[in-house]
């Protein structure tokens, strides 16, 4: 899509800014040096102004409204799935850049998403979306005035899996084990996310299948199908839910092909290690560490933290990534992508480091 040249602000909206992804695109947004907010809506808080809904957004003393002013560049969208695709059809057919986090716009194939949503509002959009991963899909992003927002699941399990898809060593069963804080849950109330059900405790849940499962199968297998690889992907995913706020933790355990990585332990750990940080060199956000990462050292930030390592007991291979799941899983993710699409350096407006304990 063309770009903004000229140094003056490019005018974004947020819709539904009364949401945990809302509230945090407000907070990103608002410490970015090309971006001014002109609008923010949220129909349960409309006449309210921003700080009496979050104290914490302070310096954004803007009204809440109830629609979209039309003279925006750009509109970020945290209105839940189908919501959004309805509120945002006669937007994007009128020109304007959307970045939509709901599910509404992650998933090409229209049979697949009324598996798991239902019917889709407008399908005729689907073929103009592109799957905001930066790390798969930069070029496609820039050209973009459509752009959906990976789930928080599968960032961290895509980012995890990639290198080994692109080589096309995703050989048989894999299983995804992750871990999210109760953010991930959204703000409306449920009883599944009251604190007196989730403080103490530790869940698995989606058990019958979960909806962030066929993001990570289709952009797995799209690495996999472009390695010529002959090994098709099958995927397990299981979610759970642990009393914390923040932070998104997912211990990967691949199958490999036969004769991908050398036998020998040490050999094997070496041999997977060179292949992510080869990788991952060039990317500005994802971080292949030495020691397995947790939840608290992403906390506030961009960057996804992947640890590759090898069970010597087992000769296994295990992948560990972790991410926070407001960040790099949702709001963090969606104005990477708004850099890409304005021209603007990736890292505009992100390159703060998490907070830590």
């Amino acid at each position: 899509m063309s770009t903004s040249a000229s140094g003056s602000p490019i005018r974004a909206a947020i819709i539904n800014v009364t949401g945990y992804v809302g509230a945090e695109l407000a907070r990103l947004l608002a410490q970015h040096p090309r971006v001014e907010i002109v609008c923010v809506t949220g129909r349960s808080e409309v006449g309210k102004r921003l700080p009496e809904v979050f104290p914490h957004l302070w310096s954004l003393d803007l009204p809440i409204v109830a629609e979209v002013a039309d003279d925006v560049d750009v509109i970020f969208s945290g209105l839940p799935h189908a919501a959004a695709a309805e509120r945002l059809t006669a937007l994007i057919e009128g020109g304007t850049p959307v970045i939509d986090a709901s599910a509404d716009f992650r998933l090409y194939d229209e049979e697949t998403y009324e598996q798991w949503y239902g019917e889709h509002p407008s399908p005729h959009l689907l073929p103009e979306s592109v799957y905001g991963l930066p790390e798969l899909h930069r070029d496609a992003i820039a050209e973009s005035r459509l752009v959906g927002v990976p789930g928080c699941y599968p960032t961290s399990a895509i980012l995890a899996l990639a290198p080994l898809a692109s080589k096309g060593w995703l050989d048989g069963r894999t299983v995804v084990d992750a871990k999210s804080g109760v953010s991930g849950a959204g703000r409306a109330l449920k009883l599944t996310s009251h604190f007196s059900e989730v403080d103490s405790n530790f869940s698995a849940y989606g058990l019958s299948g979960h909806r962030h499962q066929p993001e990570m199968v289709q952009e797995l297998s799209t690495l996999q199908d472009r390695s010529e690889s002959n090994s098709e992907l099958s995927l397990t995913f299981v979610p759970h839910l642990v009393p914390m706020t923040r932070g998104i933790l997912a211990t990967c355990y691949p199958s490999i092909a036969d004769g991908a990585l050398p036998e020998n332990s040490e050999a094997r750990v070496e041999a997977l290690r060179d292949v992510y940080e080869s990788y991952y060199e060039d990317e500005p956000f994802v971080h292949v560490a030495p020691n397995a990462p947790s939840t608290k050292q992403t906390l506030g930030s961009n960057a996804c933290i992947v640890y590759p390592t090898v069970d010597p007991m087992t000769n296994e291979v295990m992948v560990i990534s972790a991410i926070d799941n407001l960040v790099k899983g949702t709001a963090g993710a969606a104005v990477q992508c708004f850099n890409l699409m304005f021209g603007l350096p990736e890292e505009l407006g992100l390159s703060k480091i998490g907070v830590y304990p």
